[in-house]
């Protein structure tokens, strides 16, 4: 019988910077990997395929080690969550390879306000004025950073959020998952299922990538993976409430590795769009923390 992780808040904050440092890593691997950078521009489909296919060998690996059982899958479940998973992904990348990676992160914080839309059809939860709001704030935080004028608009940027439309359905069905599955045997097959589906994507638009190139698809899928991997320790070691804040810091990384990668420096549009995303994400944050107490008291 595994033995129960003990709470320690502070290891819990550390595991999730090292997450967003992870992840803010791998969006970096996959901009080099798709632009001119390293030689001639990777379609996004094969960047998101070097993401499944290195992310699965690692945790494979583990699931070996740790001599991993799959105990009664939802395999319906599981394929929709990663069939999503792959195509948040395969946008997000497509985004990163036109726009700064701080906008395109910025963006990405919309994911739970999505879930949240999603849920009220998929869950049958209700949303009441907080919830609303937050999710308008964030909206026009969103809308800022599209630049909706003829001469600042980012076409790529609706990539960024289509992203983040299909990653909030990915969180709308890894709660439907959550509490039913472990950790491992989650992420055991949704690299599994992602890799076969990226695989079969791939195939119109595979080009063989140079060295550097590898290299930095081998860092999309490793750095993908301890990102999760580092996520999950965190969440099970301190309440959400603690942790879930310093998802924040993904963008501080992001916009760190592109002025000093791309010497890309965020305008005042991108610091004010995100500051409103936050705010935003924030709020809805906040609400459902305090949903959660109010819950469990009454319990």
């Amino acid at each position: 019988m595994a033995r129960p992780i003990v709470p320690n808040p502070p290891l819990a904050v550390g595991l999730m910077l090292t997450a967003c440092l992870f992840i803010a890593g791998s969006t970096l691997m996959a901009k080099l990997a798709g632009t001119d950078t390293l030689g001639e521009p990777l379609h996004p489909l094969q960047v998101s395929h070097g993401r499944f296919l290195f992310a699965w060998m690692l945790v494979a690996s583990l699931a070996v080690v740790m001599r991993l059982r799959i105990r009664q899958p939802n395999l319906k479940l599981h394929a929709l969550r990663t069939l999503s998973g792959w195509g948040g992904v395969s946008l997000m990348f497509a985004a990163v390879a036109f726009i700064p990676m701080a906008d395109a992160t910025a963006i990405s914080f919309l994911n739970p306000v999505f879930a949240m839309m999603l849920a009220i059809p998929l869950l049958g939860e209700r949303v009441g004025p907080v919830r609303w709001a937050a999710a308008g704030i964030a909206l026009i935080g969103a809308l800022v950073l599209l630049r909706p004028t003829p001469a600042s608009f980012q076409p790529a940027a609706l990539l960024a959020l289509a992203a983040a439309v299909v990653m909030g359905l990915e969180i709308t069905l890894i709660k439907l998952l959550s509490g039913r599955e472990g950790p491992l045997q989650i992420l055991f097959i949704n690299n599994s299922l992602g890799l076969i589906i990226a695989s079969l994507a791939v195939i119109p638009v595979w080009a063989i990538p140079s060295p550097e190139q590898w290299m930095a698809l081998v860092g999309v899928g490793i750095l993908m993976a301890l990102a999760q991997m580092a996520y999950v320790n965190a969440m099970a070691r301190a309440e959400a409430s603690l942790v879930a804040p310093f998802a924040y810091a993904t963008l501080i990384f992001a916009a760190a590795f592109d002025t000093a990668v791309f010497a890309r420096l965020p305008d005042t549009i991108t610091v004010l769009g995100a500051a409103i995303i936050i705010a935003g994400a924030a709020l809805l944050a906040w609400r459902e923390t305090r949903a959660a107490r109010l819950a469990r008291r009454n319990g």
